[in-house]
């Protein structure tokens, strides 16, 4: 059994006492008045009021456990994967497995936000909702409101994923849109090890923390312990809003040493806001082209100063060169927050909303400017086909999908194809009680079981013959080439 260290916290409350003096005149001129002094402080004030202080602390704790606790779940996830055996090299064993991870209700209405890789390959998707009253309470799983949920959506970008359940009227938790503050108190809740409604208290260790220098994504670092188990559950702060949530350790044994990191609110609610409309998360883009000034760059070009953010290219018709953003502008502010590396600017772009002009300083030569650069949507061929398709044509609802024909149009926008004709899949009907069928966004289906598939007709009506439990094979092909996906109709 895993044994987490509780840490002591004292708080050490100096009170000082200020002694004033005053010399009143006499009746007698010149006749000093002797100085009034106050009473001196006992000892026992001071214990008394460091044992208050200390009560009182205890006491702000609870309250925000019975406070936070009920909109923090329990996910429970049942997937297939491979058992690792050194005997084994050649044939993988293939067993049903269990996992568990934590969520946070950002929606009355039943909607969880948790990491992606929680649910990643899941099979069936469970909520365990907090017992009322008890939020401490261990509680037999057999016992527990326990709910299937449904996955809403998936951004594997930033590991965040959208559930949702049927119920109503359920607690939730704010998501707190302001930076956190290094020294903060936080704390996280979660099902470490399975630990249903878990909290361990910490502080912000760092903000703006870079794991991969490739991705322009930055967490929270903070030192609250967090395990496996944590994963989807909130860091929040003493008012008992969301300033987080946990993704990631960094250890080397498999247990918390110190360094947990937090995917920041203000990402989570554009997500969460992002997944919820469109079952997919939009981005904008500028019409331009940036990199890192390195020393060598910048004696080149003789730049002003040796780091931060250089524009290398302005496309000739897009809203970067109309608001007048040139190749060698130093970006110095984007929406008001500081630039100095390229994963920077890609988060300011991230986050920022596209029915508002993108505000940007840059350095010029000697001159600072402020430009203001309208916002288009950066989209892929996926999401403009999936927002166009009239969900009454594209739904094949036996199988939980909307899909079009591979017509002229759609073949040029997908990369080359093995097989130049069959049905694209545009993403997976949430509403829908469907079997899994593994089906991914981009999949082109070319043939069920034995009968080749060209177009959404074709498809209905080799669906339509299908009975409950017939087997269901699946030739599509992805990125990486030609497969099948077996599964029984339900």
């Amino acid at each position: 059994m895993l044994m987490l260290s509780r840490a002591l916290i004292s708080i050490v409350l100096a009170a000082s006492t200020g002694f004033a003096q005053a010399q009143v005149q006499g009746k007698k001129t010149g006749d000093p008045t002797p100085a009034t002094k106050l009473p001196e402080e006992k000892p026992s004030d001071s214990a008394a009021a460091s044992r208050n202080a200390l009560v009182q602390f205890n006491d702000a704790l609870e309250d925000l456990a019975a406070k936070v606790s009920p909109a923090v779940v329990q996910i429970l996830v049942t997937s297939y994967g491979a058992v690792h055996e050194e005997s084994r090299t050649q044939t993988a064993l293939i067993v049903r497995q269990q996992a568990v991870g934590s969520g946070v209700i950002v929606d009355a209405s039943g909607y969880i936000m948790t990491n992606a890789h929680v649910v990643e390959g899941a099979q069936r998707i469970r909520v365990a909702l907090p017992i009322p009253g008890d939020p401490g309470r261990s509680v037999p799983v057999g016992k527990r409101h326990i709910l299937e949920a449904r996955l809403i959506g998936v951004h594997k970008e930033t590991d965040l994923a959208l559930l949702k359940i049927d119920e109503s009227d359920l607690p939730t938790l704010p998501l707190m849109p302001q930076r956190p503050r290094v020294g903060q108190l936080v704390f996280a809740i979660g099902s470490p090890e399975g630990l249903q409604n878990s909290v361990t208290m910490g502080v912000v260790s760092a903000v703006a923390r870079q794991a991969d220098p490739e991705k322009a994504l930055s967490y929270i670092q903070t030192d609250a312990p967090i395990n496996p188990g944590n994963s989807g559950g909130p860091l929040v702060d003493m008012n008992g809003a969301v300033v987080g949530i946990n993704t990631f350790i960094l250890s080397e044994g498999g247990g918390s040493e110190g360094l947990g990191f937090a995917i920041p609110a203000r990402i989570v609610d554009f997500v969460y806001h992002s997944l919820r409309k469109y079952g997919h998360v939009h981005r904008v883009e500028i019409g331009a082209v940036a990199q890192e000034i390195t020393p060598t760059l910048a004696d080149g070009l003789r730049l002003k100063q040796r780091w931060g953010v250089i524009v290398a290219d302005v496309k000739p018709d897009g809203p970067a060169a109309a608001a007048g953003l040139r190749v060698q502008d130093i970006v110095l502010t984007a929406d008001d927050r500081r630039v100095e590396t390229l994963p920077q600017l890609s988060s300011a772009l991230y986050l920022h909303r596209l029915d508002q002009v993108l505000k940007l300083e840059i350095l010029r030569g000697d001159e600072k400017k402020i430009l203001y650069v309208p916002a288009i949507e950066k989209r892929d061929p996926m999401d403009q086909m999936f927002d166009a398709a009239d969900p009454t044509k594209s739904l094949v609802p036996r199988l939980g999908i909307l899909a079009l024909d591979l017509t002229g149009d759609l073949r040029n926008q997908i990369s080359s194809l093995r097989i130049p004709s069959g049905v694209v899949v545009l993403g997976r009907a949430a509403d829908l009680v469907t079997p899994d069928t593994g089906l991914q966004t981009g999949d082109v289906i070319h043939a069920l079981n034995t009968v080749p598939i060209t177009s959404m007709e074709e498809l209905r009506a080799a669906v339509v013959g299908l009975k409950t439990g017939d087997p269901v094979v699946l030739q599509v092909e992805r990125a990486d080439g030609l497969s099948y996906l077996s599964f029984e109709m339900e």
